[in-house]
Formats: structure tokens, C-alpha cells, sequence
């Protein structure tokens, strides 16, 4: 039986980048412009329904413009995640593709992002990204929030800034893998932070659209993740998505550790990708992510599997809303969703 297509990439354009981020060192390993990939490498790719432009910095490639056209020929939504950092090119981008999605990095309130991503003034250039693309009627945008030890309580701040402002507001956990070059990062007050996105799934559940009471779901699954259970879904890396690195390589995702295991599925330089996607040594690969170690729990390979496995997600959903409609709250799953 053939292997199905993807529906969902992420493209990682570049390790170079102007923030010095704590709990990332891809500055400190920045790509060589001549090697990264072009538009022109991206011809092959399948039709898909969602593609993630990342980085480093995105938008340090003086080329985006000829990659997000070229991505656009490839699916109709595309977000792009950056610092904000040089902010009039993302606003050049967005007046270029108004349909484009933004999402900024922004790790607490102004000294604590500040701190936390190594640029003073970060917050205050990220933030008026975001006003100034909200002021020219841009729709998909909104913060990314990186939780570790010491900007939980700052994310419920950004939370409630995101709503105010009728934005978007995604999560993750500080973790470790080849993309971010560590393999020290760690929560160590696991019930403080854990608490505080439980405050975070108790505010998404008590909203009135239901696309928050499904990120309440996948903010349940952080927790699980911090406190070190299995999955709530199974990992489909490599089968529902992908990642491609800025030199070709065709990755299952991106929260490979060396120390664990890392393999490619192949390199879009050499092959097609569709030659890469159906080849023995892709098959290879989805069998070492069956049986990976890391449990990870990240949008980009958490989003597609909820939207598969969409029944036992949905019966969580509208029980755990029924229950905070009841002033009960929530409950948080241990153990995998059957």
C-alpha cells in the first residue's frame, strides 16, 4: 500500500538570526546564505493544506517573496513565524500577500521577552508589527509563546493581550532537538508552569469560539508533555507532515535529537519530492518515529493528528466545555486518547 500525501510543512529557511534566544541556539550556528534553499528547490512539492515558513528569521532572506510565491502554488494558507525584528519588510510582505499568516515570536511582557530573546526593544518592534498589521486588516495573525521556567505567568498576560486585541495566540514548551542545537533545556518547577497553562485551558474554555476549546485540548497535551506522559495521539511524523531543513534534508520534524536518533528522509536537491516521500528509506524513517522515545507534543505535528483523530479529540472538547459551563474544571487526560 502506497504511502498517502502530506497535508501539512514546515519549511526552515535559514539558521540565521538576529535574536539571541535563552532557550535556542540556532544564532550561534547560522546558515551560509549561498547554501540555503531556494524557491526554485520547493517546484516539487504536492499540494498541501498548510505550510509553515520558519527559521532563524524568515524574513532575513532578502528572497521571501519568491518563496512564499512560489509556496502559494502549493496551498492556500501559509503563516509565517518571525521575531518581528525587521519589521518594515514584514509589513512590505503582508501588502504584497494580504492573506498571509504572521505569528510573532513574543516570550512574556516587555523586560521578560526582552531578557528571555537577548534584544532589548524585541517586544516593543513585535508588538507594533502586530498593531500595524492589524491596522491594515490582516486576519491571521497573532503572539507565539515559547513557556518555560521563569514566563509562565507572563504567557497568561500575553493571553489575555491576544484577546483583547482579537488575536491569535499559540503555545509551545522550551525542549531540546537538533533544530534548536540544545540539549540542556528543561522546566524544573514543572507545577508552577503546569498550573499556569491549566489557568491558561480553564480562560480558552470559557470562550465563546470553539477553535479555543481545541487549543485548550492541545494545551492539556503540553502539560502531559511537561509532566513526561505519552502522547494523548499517536506521532504521525513523516506521514500527515514534514520539515525541510535550509539545506534540502526532508525531516519527519523537528524535535530530533542526535543523542536519540536523527535521519532524513532525502534531500530535495537530488530527488523529487515525491520520489523522497515514497521511497524505502522515507518507510524507514516513519518506522523509527513509531517507536520514538521523545513524546513530543508540538503544534506542528500535533495539529494534523488532531484533525485525524478529530472524534476522540471533540468528545474531550465538549465534555471539558459542558463542564466548565458548569463551573467544574477541566479534566486533564494521563493516558493516550482511544
Amino acid at each position: 500500500m502506497s504511502q498517502s500525501l502530506p497535508t501539512d510543512a514546515s519549511i526552515i529557511l535559514t539558521y540565521r538570526c538576529p535574536m539571541r534566544c535563552r532557550m535556542c541556539n540556532i544564532w550561534q550556528n547560522p546558515t551560509d546564505r549561498q547554501e540555503e534553499i531556494k524557491a526554485s528547490d520547493l517546484r516539487s512539492l504536492p499540494r498541501l493544506k498548510f505550510i509553515n515558513l520558519t527559521g532563524g528569521e524568515p524574513f532575513i532572506r532578502e528572497d521571501l517573496a519568491e518563496i512564499v510565491e512560489e509556496c502559494y502554488r502549493h496551498t492556500d494558507r501559509i503563516v509565517i513565524s518571525t521575531s518581528g525584528w525587521y519589521d518594515e519588510r514584514v509589513t512590505a510582505l503582508a501588502e504584497r500577500y494580504p492573506k498571509i499568516g504572521i505569528r510573532i515570536s513574543i516570550e512574556g511582557l516587555s523586560s521578560k521577552n526582552d531578557e528571555l530573546r537577548g534584544r532589548d526593544g524585541g517586544f516593543d518592534k513585535g508588538l507594533k508589527v502586530l498593531l500595524r498589521l492589524r491596522e491594515m486588516g490582516l486576519k491571521d495573525i497573532g503572539f507565539g509563546c515559547t513557556v518555560g521556567n521563569t514566563n509562565s505567568a507572563d504567557m497568561l498576560s500575553l493571553y489575555r493581550l491576544s484577546r483583547e486585541l482579537g488575536m491569535e495566540f499559540a503555545t509551545a514548551a522550551i525542549h531540546n532537538s537538533f533544530y534548536f542545537h540544545k540539549d540542556d533545556n528543561s522546566i524544573a518547577d514543572k507545577a508552577r508552569v503546569c498550573g499556569d497553562i491549566e489557568k491558561l485551558i480553564d480562560m480558552q474554555l470559557d470562550e465563546r469560539h470553539p477553535k479555543s476549546w481545541f487549543r485548550a485540548f492541545f494545551n492539556m497535551g503540553l502539560i502531559n508533555y511537561i509532566e513526561g506522559g505519552r502522547r494523548l495521539l499517536p506521532c504521525e511524523a513523516g506521514s500527515t507532515n514534514f520539515f525541510i531543513d535550509p539545506w534540502g534534508e526532508v525531516y519527519p520534524c523537528n524535535g530530533m535529537e542526535p543523542k536519540h536518533w536523527q535521519m532524513s528522509m532525502g534531500n530535495i536537491h537530488s530527488d523529487t519530492f515525491m520520489d523522497i516521500w515514497h521511497s524505502s528509506r522515507a518507510e524507514e524513517v516513519r518506522r523509527k518515529v513509531r517507536s520514538c522515545p521523545k513524546n513530543c507534543w508540538m503544534v506542528g505535528t500535533v495539529s494534523p493528528v488532531m484533525k485525524k483523530y478529530i472524534v476522540p479529540t471533540a468528545r474531550w472538547v465538549v465534555s471539558n466545555k459542558l463542564r466548565a459551563m458548569a463551573g467544574k474544571k477541566p479534566i486533564l487526560l494521563k493516558t493516550p486518547l482511544k
